[in-house]
């Protein structure tokens, strides 16, 4: 693995623990039956919505007048490692390798019906106000989930 955000490989795989299951559909694949390159970023969306719900974070409305914070995608980065076929069924690994004080960096890993390594990536969420913009510190509430579950 040269992905920069890796550095012992083995050490870093080892740390994740939730994972989604998706099975790669037709409409997914390209003619040759490859899984398209974008569809990573539509599984890893899927990987931490339902991470988040794992861990409790909520995943507030934009629309919801009365919210003071929303998550964002800052950055996001695949780095592919072994083809995807249409009907594989990936393990897409999820985990929170950083915290900042208005964002985290989230790492992902996906495995294949045969344990083999196909995808990994990582990509930057920050809170942000959604009247103004802005960052802002995280939520005493996701700050107080993360300290619970020992990420902070």
């Amino acid at each position: 693995m040269k992905a920069n955000y890796i550095g012992d490989f083995q050490k870093w795989a080892k740390d994740f623990s939730f994972f989604t299951e998706v099975r790669v559909r037709f409409s997914e694949t390209d003619m040759f039956g490859h899984m398209n390159n974008t569809v990573s970023f539509t599984y890893f969306e899927q990987a931490r919505i339902d991470y988040f719900r794992h861990l409790g974070i909520l995943m507030p409305s934009a629309s919801d007048e009365n919210v003071d914070s929303i998550p964002i995608v800052a950055d996001l980065q695949c780095d592919y490692v072994k083809q995807v076929f249409f009907d594989d069924v990936l393990k897409i690994y999820t985990k929170i390798a950083k915290v900042g004080n208005s964002s985290m960096d989230i790492h992902y890993l996906a495995k294949n019906q045969h344990d083999g390594v196909c995808f990994t990536g990582r990509g930057t969420i920050v809170q942000m106000d959604p009247r103004t913009g802005k960052s802002v510190p995280l939520s005493e509430e996701t700050s107080a989930q993360l300290v619970s579950l020992r990420i902070l």
